[in-house]
């Protein structure tokens, strides 16, 4: 007989007895081979949970064009911007700043407009660092002469916050570190004035998934896809598979319920700036860190994702929206479709909000997230995320995922209820802003109030052809 899953708080329980206990031999409950195999992944790396530093190596080219130097012009105003490698950073700033957890972004303004702009840091990161506190954190092991010669390196090397009309300006904006990739919002203001640029780039060198992928290959033959017209794409999207799948192909999974239409660089710096984050490749070390991260009850931002199936491969992208628990997340993944739209690039995805963990031998990371069983909600939050970051053209519902009820729900391949509308969300990705109310909704079908559904309320969905 199949013994049932241990719950994570009997394994938390029962692993910091162990812990506890050293060596003391103790019977394990049920499902005790797998949490042997959790507690061995522990001990043989340690119990730490904090990210490992990785050991340098070449940089990989990456996908889509995300990589440390980019640049963006907008109204008489040019930006270059740089992260430069923890390497790099040494040696030009003369201290590590990445061990006391600072980023330095090379930003380089040229403002060709008649305008005198303001640039807004705080937009940047709220919890950026100033040149005198970097090198007061960074140089508290110095002696006095090289803890001033840092100070002052710091202080010149600092960009201006005031950028007057035909000037050239260039400097660094010490932030706080993030491993994988990061968005970064540049905004500049004056009376009457204001300006927007988008960044999100992606972090070589760091073990992260998208480094592995064969999404750069891919990407780079788009233009042979077919272009379909708007009407088109909403009959393929249609036709999808109502979920993804196991590398067989066999088995349904999590609904298929969103599709992402725009340039693979607009679509991630609008999703990093509602606070996505990339995943790490699943590897001995991130597993450790996401069984410690479980049984410490701690978050882990950048937690492994599973692989699932579509297209006959793996996702192209992963990516998650964290909170204060590894338990707690919405998780995110990503594939670019056989086709285009209107010329753009379609991303088909699958998103879900997690709610717990559990312990499974159905996952490479013996551990799996338990899914909101209210999937509509999350397909909605990916929506309301993009509105509120100004990335939105226009939406649309589309059918195609099947409806469940709450009262005889689908599974997915961990065995996770959900219920849904058997809607799919069609977003057209912005690259400039646009305001919330200016999107425009395609009308294609009507999806219901995902709380409402929650309830138990009449969940019929209004269907047009």
């Amino acid at each position: 007989m199949q013994r049932a899953p241990m719950s994570l708080a009997v394994a938390r329980r029962w692993v910091r007895g162990s812990l506890t206990s050293k060596m003391r031999v103790m019977e394990a409950p049920a499902g005790g081979g797998l949490i042997a195999g959790l507690l061995l992944v522990v001990a043989l790396a340690g119990c730490a949970t904090g990210p490992a530093a990785p050991a340098p190596g070449p940089e990989r080219p990456i996908p889509l064009d995300l990589g440390r130097v980019q640049t963006l012009t907008q109204d008489g105003m040019s930006v270059r911007l740089r992260i430069p490698t923890e390497v790099e950073a040494s040696q030009r700033l003369g201290v590590p700043l990445a061990m006391h957890g600072i980023q330095p972004i090379w930003i380089r303004v040229e403002n060709s407009s008649a305008v005198n702009y303001w640039i807004l840091p705080i937009a940047i990161d709220p919890d950026y660092y100033t040149a005198d506190k970097a090198a007061l954190i960074a140089a508290e092991d110095l002696n006095v002469e090289d803890g001033a010669r840092v100070t002052e390196a710091l202080r010149q090397s600092a960009l201006p916050f005031y950028l007057p009309a035909s000037s050239v300006n260039e400097g660094y904006v010490f932030a706080s570190h993030t491993r994988g990739g990061r968005f970064v919002d540049l905004r500049f203001s004056a009376p009457g004035h204001g300006l927007r640029m988008r960044f999100a780039v992606m972090l070589p060198t760091e073990g992260f998934d998208y480094e592995n992928s064969e999404l750069r290959q891919r990407y780079a033959r788009i233009e042979a896809l077919p272009n379909l017209t708007l009407e088109q794409t909403r009959v393929r999207l249609r036709e999808l598979p109502c979920c993804v799948a196991r590398d067989d192909g066999a088995a349904e999974g999590d609904p298929l319920n969103l599709a992402l239409i725009g340039r693979g660089e607009d679509v991630i710096s609008a999703l990093t700036a509602g606070g996505w984050t990339f995943t790490e490749a699943i590897t001995i070390d991130s597993i450790r860190r996401m069984v410690g991260a479980a049984i410490a009850d701690e978050p882990f931002a950048t937690a492994p994702v599973s692989a699932l199936y579509l297209f006959g491969r793996k996702q192209d992208i992963a990516l998650q929206r964290g909170r204060a628990k590894i338990a707690q997340r919405n998780h995110m993944r990503l594939w670019l479709a056989p086709f285009r739209c209107e010329g753009q690039p379609v991303w088909v995805g699958q998103v879900s909000r997690d709610i717990g963990v559990k312990l499974t031998a159905k996952s490479p990371t013996l551990t799996t997230h338990i899914i909101d069983p209210n999937v509509d909600e999350s397909r909605q939050y990916v929506l309301q995320s993009l509105l509120h970051q100004e990335a939105v053209r226009w939406f649309a519902i589309v059918r195609g995922v099947g409806a469940a009820t709450r009262d005889q729900p689908r599974h997915n391949l961990t065995d996770d209820p959900y219920f849904t509308d058997g809607m799919r969300m069609a977003i057209g990705v912005s690259r400039t802003p646009v305001q919330p109310w200016q999107a425009v909704n395609l009308d294609w079908n009507e999806s219901i109030d995902p709380i409402r559904e929650g309830k138990g309320e009449d969940a019929r969905v209004p269907q047009k052809p």
